[in-house]
């Protein structure tokens, strides 16, 4: 099992969505921590990945060989890719 570490922007972003995208967020990501690769999409051009809750994108780094996940950032789909 993967651990889950948020960035401080990503906890910031995570504090202004609602409760119910925030629990939305929380479950997909608790589910990730099981087998990543097989919620998420590898970003082009990028060592990052994307996993989709809904209209909302979570950018992650994955360190396979720590069993780690960074949350680097998250937020709506159509203003998420702007800002890596």
């Amino acid at each position: 099992m993967y651990l889950l570490i948020y960035s401080t922007k990503a906890k910031e972003q995570l504090k202004k969505l609602s409760k119910n995208i925030q629990l939305r967020v929380l479950s997909s990501l608790e589910r990730c921590r099981l087998r990543p690769h097989s919620h998420i999409k590898k970003l082009v051009g990028s060592s990052f990945f994307s996993l989709r809750v809904g209209d909302y994108r979570i950018i992650l780094d994955i360190q396979k060989d720590k069993l780690m996940i960074l949350v680097v950032t998250l937020g709506h789909r159509k203003n998420i890719y702007k800002n890596i």
